[in-house]
């Protein structure tokens, strides 16, 4: 009595609104929206998106906060003296690039790196709570901070895992 009706693939009964004729036009919007949830659900793609997520903020940074650069690369020294307005407007954008260009490779690398390892830790785990972030907080600084020794792999790995729980809370 309590036993919820059980039906043969493809002959589930249609959403209100939705009749007969239309059932295979249906069905086959519903499979690619399973596709793209499978997609979106894959730890490649959560990394490539945090990624170029990544990118663009830290681009948007580094433009934002080159406006108010106390160091004018037109103030520098010019070997070729004296730079026209176009010569001049064409270094200080080609500066601003390099900066964005720099700012937001380094912070799509952050966002990359530390979805992919919370997404793998979250598979690995079948749980979503508090640990994930931590957990990927810590491998993630310690990855970050490899070059300059295991006492500051350490302490990258604690001080990224204490932010990310800061920001999770």
């Amino acid at each position: 009595p309590l036993v919820a009706p059980v039906f043969p693939a493809g002959k589930e009964p249609l959403p209100p609104g939705i009749s007969e004729e239309e059932r295979e036009n249906f069905l086959q919007a519903k499979k690619y929206q399973d596709y793209m949830t499978m997609g979106m659900e894959s730890c490649a793609a959560k990394t490539v998106i945090a990624g170029v997520g990544g990118f663009g903020i830290g681009a948007f940074f580094s433009l934002m906060s080159s406006s108010f650069a106390y160091e004018d690369p037109l103030l520098r020294g010019h070997p070729s003296g004296e730079l026209s307005r176009t010569q001049k407007a064409s270094e200080v954008f080609k500066e601003m690039g390099r900066g964005m260009w720099r700012s937001g490779k380094g912070f799509g690398k952050v966002g990359a790196l530390f979805a992919g390892i919370e997404c793998v830790i979250e598979s690995y785990r079948a749980k979503n709570d508090m640990v994930n972030p931590v957990a990927a907080g810590f491998v993630a600084g310690g990855v970050l901070a490899r070059n300059a020794g295991p006492k500051a792999v350490l302490g990258g790995g604690v001080a990224f895992a204490a932010f990310s729980a800061a920001i999770d809370l």
